[in-house]
């Protein structure tokens, strides 16, 4: 298999990070070892014939999966924690420093380590579990953890989640999922769960064992509405009883953790519900694209949760809480399209300058030359709209607008990109001998995904 290796730009790895900021600089001293004598370490770059689930191929079905146990932490102040939001008199889409230096650090890590496994990963339809270990040292999820749970989190920061979510999926969006899903959890508990809550499952957020987790609301049935659900949460005696079917889960076979959407009284809430719960039944559903995340569902019958799982609790009358994640989750998807759809066009602009044909380079032709600036032109329009939304939800402002327009300009103009990627490949982007070809793929799921937060 050939593949097109791109010219690395580490000016900015090396920069000194604020002091404060020892997330930023523990991903500096990672970015000196991502390079080839970390892959064959850990033999990463060889192919990967170890997957978590094989049997991924014709399909699982297990009982929840927990390693570990999540013991409640009551006696705390009863105040959850809450990170600032830091409102500006301006709009300023430039990265500083230390967020560049994080992008740019997340990309080494997603071309260098990424991209090599994903086309066995893509194959095994699961990400293979050495890079989910490493990829912890990382710290991403940490970002998104406050201070008081051994985190590096003093104000929000949907802007960095969203440029080390673009970063990720520039080397592959489907190992980018299971990757981001628990930053996603952790974003969801920091910004809307209770002090308990907090305090019962943060901590384990704030280390390198980070537990698989996801929040889950997407459902599978046609014109799916993420604010009319099918499942029910249901009053009992001891909490809630949950029942129904979730899709579009990554990593569904090895999660500890989920936090569900349910319809409760006739609004939608999310649920927190540990794997190993009793009627919950995990099931492998592999699809089209975004393989490699090990996608699967969650098959609810009559689980039962405490008082304590529902997240943002009776306060939240107006149901802001579930509003915002599902609108976090459309600019991630925006995000993890934006990186795909930039791995699409650095892709096709060398081979389209490089493929002669009558005697010059087809980049020569009209027809060629303005599909590649048109898809220049709708990356920087998927980028620049979720950049927007995730800068006015880091302060605090209302990005329903910019959430819509992202989703909508992930899901027709993501999908073209790809589509033209393949096409300006010719009989090549048919063939699994250049990588579009899955990146059109997963294009076409970040155009119907729902749900997943990695912001």
């Amino acid at each position: 298999m050939t593949t097109h290796t791109e010219p690395r730009d580490t000016s900015a790895v090396g920069r000194n990070p604020h002091p404060r900021n020892f997330i930023g600089t523990a991903m500096r001293v990672l970015s000196t070892v991502t390079g080839s004598e970390f892959a064959d370490k850990y033999k990463i770059r060889e192919p990967i014939n170890r997957v978590a689930y094989q049997a991924t191929k014709t399909g699982f079905q297990t009982l929840g999966a927990a390693n570990r146990a999540f013991k409640a932490v009551q006696g705390g102040s009863g105040d959850a924690k809450r990170l600032t939001t830091a409102p500006k008199d301006y709009f300023n889409l430039t990265p500083d420093d230390e967020q560049q230096m994080i992008a740019e650090t997340v990309k080494d890590f997603a071309t260098e380590i990424l991209r090599p496994a994903a086309y066995d990963a893509d194959a095994a339809a699961t990400a293979p579990e050495d890079i989910v270990k490493r990829s912890a040292e990382l710290g991403i999820t940490m970002i998104n953890v406050p201070e008081d749970f051994d985190g590096a989190a003093t104000e929000r920061g949907v802007v960095t989640n969203a440029l080390v979510a673009e970063a990720m999926a520039y080397g592959d969006m489907g190992l980018a999922l299971p990757l981001l899903a628990p930053s996603g959890v952790a974003t969801t508990l920091t910004n809307f769960g209770t002090d308990s809550q907090q305090r019962t499952y943060l901590p384990d957020f704030a280390g390198e064992n980070v537990p698989q987790s996801a929040v889950v609301i997407a459902e599978p049935r046609p014109l799916f509405d993420a604010f009319s659900l099918n499942t029910k949460a249901t009053r009992v005696p001891s909490g809630y009883r949950l029942n129904g079917v979730k899709s579009f889960v990554p990593a569904a076979g090895s999660s500890e953790l989920f936090i569900v959407g349910a319809q409760l009284d006739g609004k939608p809430a999310l649920f927190i519900v540990e794997s190993d719960s009793k009627g919950l039944i995990v099931e492998a559903d592999p699809g089209m694209g975004v393989r490699a995340a090990g996608m699967g569902r969650l098959l609810l019958q009559d689980v039962a949760v405490p008082e304590s799982a529902l997240i943002a609790g009776e306060g939240d009358a107006t149901g802001a809480a579930y509003r915002d994640v599902v609108r976090l989750s459309r600019l991630g998807w925006s995000a993890l399209a934006a990186g795909t759809a930039r791995a699409v066009l650095d892709y096709v602009i060398p081979y389209v300058n490089e493929r002669e044909a009558f005697g010059e380079p087809i980049s020569n032709r009209q027809a060629v030359a303005f599909m590649v600036a048109n898809m220049a032109t709708e990356v920087d329009s998927i980028r620049l709209v979720t950049l927007r939304g995730a800068a006015r939800a880091e302060q605090g402002l209302s990005f329903a607008r910019e959430a819509a327009l992202a989703r909508k300009l992930t899901s027709d103009k993501g999908l073209q990109i790809g589509l033209d990627g393949v096409q300006l490949l010719g009989g090549h982007g048919f063939t699994k001998e250049h990588p579009v070809e899955r990146w059109y793929r997963d294009l076409r799921g970040a155009g119907i995904g729902e749900g997943i937060v990695v912001l």
